[in-house]
């Protein structure tokens, strides 16, 4: 599995958020840093479709930190807002990066885009790998064949 064969399968997932009044900032606004934590759980949904969650990913010697990662603030959230986390694969080989888009669920739209950047590192001495580990891309390939 190449980078340019993944971001041809277009693998994503979704998650659903009702925004909570503790996730609002003194403006009335979700606070920035929260989304983030939206991120997350659309990258979860996305690492649970393949098999290769945390849990996963720990089990077959490595972690993955984040090493980089980009948002874009579009249009705030509000309380109650009902919101669609959008989360893509978009490179495996080398290191894996996920693609966000969190869209408003009723009205479609656009409130915030990014990405994140995460690389292996072995959970015995945390050596970080220079290319992904194949565990990665078997897991890509097999959840692929199954949806065709």
């Amino acid at each position: 599995m190449n980078n340019q064969q993944l971001k041809e399968l277009k693998i994503a997932a979704e998650c659903f958020v009702e925004v909570p009044f503790f996730d609002l900032d003194p403006m009335n606004v979700v606070w920035h840093g929260n989304y983030v934590k939206y991120f997350e759980q659309a990258r979860c949904e996305l690492l649970r479709h393949i098999n290769y969650d945390y849990p996963q990913m720990k089990a077959s010697g490595y972690y993955w930190p984040i090493i980089d990662m980009r948002l874009k603030y579009i249009k705030p959230a509000s309380f109650g807002d009902k919101l669609v986390c959008i989360a893509t694969f978009i490179e495996c080989e080398n290191r894996l990066k996920i693609e966000y888009l969190i869209q408003h669920a009723e009205s479609g739209e656009k409130l915030c885009k990014g990405y994140t950047i995460q690389v292996a590192v072995t959970t015995d001495d945390f050596e970080m790998q220079l290319a992904s580990p194949e565990i990665l891309k078997e897991n890509i390939q097999r959840y692929a064949e199954q949806q065709q």
